[in-house]
């Protein structure tokens, strides 16, 4: 079966909520009852069939040809099959995922990933402020599954982050990994400062010296780590880069001292 295709006919006069168009959501829909689905957000109240040409058969693999800055929310709490879209995307990509594979062939806006539970979401291009953090009001943000940003990422990545690991391949903004409460935060490419700012317990794994570390981290030494040589290892395994990131023997410092205190950033020596 052909993918079911959604392309796209002109930039949206509003936007749009995509999170209605999930392999499971649609599943035993028919075709013209999709282009029925309302998905604007505004007065417009534009449904699927005046943005998109629908064609195509098989839910479990849902492709969206053309992006845009205004499409919200695409992949929203799926749980199974594979959506990609050919394009940019809005904010909130990928929001509680549970499961499946979300690529994004373009730049993502800000919080994707947030609050996502498992699954592989993949920007090839950037992404916004709050990658894989909480909404506001939210207690936690990404708490399970893959996360990887080809390009940069903005501000505050992995913010209140409780599980999983996010990769971001091209840098980010200042204070990534900020209050976070555990998993894995990997940045290639230069970290902004502070970061690890407030984080409670969780790895952050940097290619390079961070720019600035809160004074109430404590350096460690560069002690031989098993826990580096097996994170270098799975990068590579899953395709994520190229060659290992830290090395035998990385840096350590431990904190956020002014919090809980277990946690740690680790660079190459």
């Amino acid at each position: 079966m052909k993918a079911l295709t959604f392309t796209l006919v002109a930039e949206p006069p509003e936007r749009v909520d995509l999170s209605p168009l999930t392999p499971e959501r649609l599943a035993g829909v028919e075709r013209r009852d999709i282009e029925k689905i309302q998905i604007g957000t505004s007065k417009h109240g534009s449904k699927v069939g005046d943005i998109f040409r629908v064609a195509g058969s098989d839910r479990l693999d849902i492709v969206f040809e053309g992006g845009s800055a205004r499409l919200d929310k695409v992949a929203e709490g799926m749980r199974e099959g594979s959506v990609r879209v050919v394009g940019s995307t809005g904010a909130q990509a990928g929001r509680t995922m549970r499961g499946g594979k979300l690529t994004i062939e373009g730049n993502a806006g800000p919080h994707a990933g947030s609050g996502m539970r498992g699954g592989r979401l993949e920007i090839t291009g950037n992404a916004g402020d709050h990658l894989g953090a909480p909404l506001a009001g939210e207690l936690a943000g990404m708490s399970g599954g893959l996360l990887i940003v080809r390009g940069r990422a903005g501000t505050f990545a992995a913010d209140r982050m409780r599980r999983g690991l996010i990769a971001v391949l091209k840098g980010s903004g200042d204070h990534a990994g900020s209050r976070m409460i555990a998993g894995t935060l990997v940045v290639a490419g230069g970290a902004g400062e502070m970061p690890g700012y407030l984080m409670r317990r969780g790895s952050i794994l940097l290619d390079r010296a961070p720019k600035s570390l809160s004074p109430s981290f404590v350096e460690c030494g560069a002690p031989d780590s098993v826990f580096a040589t097996i994170i270098d290892r799975y990068l590579i395994a899953e395709g994520i880069l190229k060659r290992p990131l830290l090395g035998k023997a990385p840096h350590r410092y431990g904190g956020d001292n002014a919090v809980l205190g277990m946690g740690e950033v680790l660079f190459p020596r």
